[in-house]
């Protein structure tokens, strides 16, 4: 017999049922959103496949791109997860990083899905996630970068940093539009 654990790691010790359960050697299964983002991006740190439970097959990344990652992207970013989390694996990324999100984005994102952006997600550079499968382009109208493959698709965003929210709402319904055409 293993030994018991104690205090709040021992379930039956532990009046919050746990976020996770181990199904099998290698399986888990979340019921807390946050336990699962963070154990996702433990898996992606160590370069392993995330598999989803619909299929039992390696989730394709899709990763959206802009020069900055502060903006455009983020927003995909976060929709994607939102909106298609079970059947992608979404990143985003950019040739240069910003010390936030767009401000208004993340105001807007709250309140419109109530997605915490800056709660899970951070600017980062092409170099910090995994090579995608499918790359998508927010736009090019701030500078297209390159990322060491062609791009399979073009979004056409236009940046609506320093914009009225209605521009900025106009870019996310387009984003949500697209992305439940993945």
């Amino acid at each position: 017999p293993s030994p018991k654990k104690s205090g709040a790691n021992n379930p039956s010790q532990c009046p919050v049922r746990p976020a996770y359960a181990m199904v099998a050697p290698g399986i888990v299964l979340f019921d807390d959103v946050d336990a699962e983002h963070w154990a996702k991006r433990i898996i992606r740190n160590s370069n392993r496949e995330i598999i989803t439970s619909q299929t039992g097959e390696a989730m394709r990344k899709v990763a959206f791109i802009c020069v900055h990652n502060s903006c455009r992207s983020q927003i995909a970013e976060a929709l994607g997860k939102h909106l298609r989390g079970t059947d992608f694996d979404f990143y985003s990324a950019g040739v240069e990083t910003k010390p936030q999100i767009n401000q208004d984005a993340v105001r807007l994102m709250r309140e419109l899905y109530g997605i915490d952006m800056e709660k899970t997600q951070y600017s980062k550079l092409i170099s910090d996630i995994p090579k995608p499968d499918i790359a998508i382009s927010m736009g090019c109208d701030v500078g297209c970068p390159y990322i060491g493959k062609a791009f399979d698709d073009n979004w056409n965003l236009s940046d609506p940093t320093g914009q009225n929210d209605e521009a900025f709402i106009t870019v996310i319904r387009h984003i949500e539009e697209n992305i439940m055409k993945l």
